[in-house]
């Protein structure tokens, strides 16, 4: 079966198609600019998409906060975002108008969580969260192979951090929570270049590590998943990912004395197997559950 995927992300959109046993077969990228002309690029690509693959159902793994509730008058829409333009933007609405057909729909971090459980990293765990961290942070989880919902949705990258210095943070709405200590932002903000230009050896990484792995220790604490898998464009740092899990040992200091954490946290916590496909798969597999 052929399926369509729209990745609606802060920064860019990614539309693409692929079949139902995880292969891409065609994408493409856009900047996220106004509401009307981000859209309307996506339709258009939808389109000339179904027009050449002749997609059956279409997914969306969108940024946020959203309204998941179908009985909510705002159900499909992009609520309290931080990026003021898209507040309240019916962007499910629109799409279903424009191209006829239903939409599935999830946050992107839910998506890409079912997405790694489906095809990537986390293959046949029944418990995972998903953690992306770059120009923000977020994340997505299931819980006995079902994603988790409640009054809105899993917003892991706000929780509270406490800061490893006297920077204060960057979101508007917390300053020091995950997203706003951690994110690829945060760090410019923190160190005056962007997070790539930080060699391996920077003070600068064992400071993010011990802000991720923070939040990490209290989703294990909480949700106790069975497996934890990082991506975004911050993680594409590989000296990094051994200094958070070295972190997370450190802050639980032996209390969770688990396998998955004393011995084998290197196949615990792992790194994103779909890497930049994360997103728009799991729109695809939004379709598929």
């Amino acid at each position: 079966m052929i399926i369509a995927g729209v990745e609606a992300g802060g920064t860019k959109f990614v539309c693409g198609v692929g079949t139902d046993e995880g292969e891409v077969l065609e994408r493409v990228s856009f900047s996220t600019t106004l509401p009307d002309e981000t859209i309307h690029q996506a339709v258009d690509c939808l389109v000339a998409m179904r027009n050449q693959y002749a997609w059956q159902s279409l997914g969306l793994a969108s940024f946020g906060p959203i309204d998941l509730h179908r009985e909510s008058p705002s159900y499909g829409y992009i609520t309290s975002s931080p990026k003021l333009t898209w507040q309240q933007v019916n962007i499910v609405g629109l799409l279903e108008q424009a191209l006829g057909t239903q939409v599935y729909f999830d946050t992107d971090v839910n998506a890409a969580a079912l997405a790694e459980q489906r095809w990537g990293a986390a293959k046949v765990k029944e418990s995972v969260v998903y953690i992306t961290v770059g120009t923000g942070v977020g994340g997505g989880a299931l819980v006995n192979g079902k994603l988790v919902h409640g009054i809105l949705h899993p917003e892991m990258g706000h929780m509270p951090i406490r800061s490893m210095s006297n920077f204060q943070g960057i979101c508007p709405f917390h300053k020091s929570c995950l997203e706003g200590l951690a994110s690829g932002p945060a760090m410019q903000a923190r160190w005056g270049v962007p997070a790539e230009e930080l060699p391996p050896d920077h003070p600068a990484w064992q400071e993010e590590a011990n802000h991720l792995a923070q939040g990490l220790v209290s989703i294990i604490s909480i949700l106790s998943p069975g497996i934890i898998v990082l991506g975004g464009g911050v993680m594409n740092q590989t000296h990094l990912l051994p200094l958070v899990r070295q972190a997370v040992q450190d802050l639980l200091n032996g209390y969770i004395a688990v396998p998955e954490i004393t011995k084998h946290i290197d196949q615990y916590i792992v790194p994103a197997g779909l890497g930049s496909n994360a997103g728009l798969l799991g729109a695809m597999a939004l379709t598929l559950i």
